[in-house]
């Protein structure tokens, strides 16, 4: 039964997965999304939302910026 459960539970976690890898394209319903800023740093404060759209010139009147975004963990 346990066995099963980790199974399923891997299964479902999989199907909500986005992954992006580099020099791919993030798609323009993602760089709309809403993040909340988790430490503070340069112009903002920990608590503040921002969007990638934001950075991207194409949607935000020109200013291109270049992003590197590195999700690690520790487990």
């Amino acid at each position: 039964m346990k066995k099963t459960s980790i199974v399923i539970l891997f299964l479902i976690s999989g199907l909500f997965a986005q992954e992006y890898c580099a020099g791919e394209q993030i798609s323009l319903s993602h760089q709309n999304e809403e993040h909340v800023v988790g430490a503070g740093y340069d112009n903002y404060e920990s608590g503040d939302i921002f969007k990638l759209a934001d950075w991207n010139g194409d949607l935000n009147g020109g200013q291109y910026h270049v992003i590197f975004i590195d999700m690690s963990n520790s487990w």
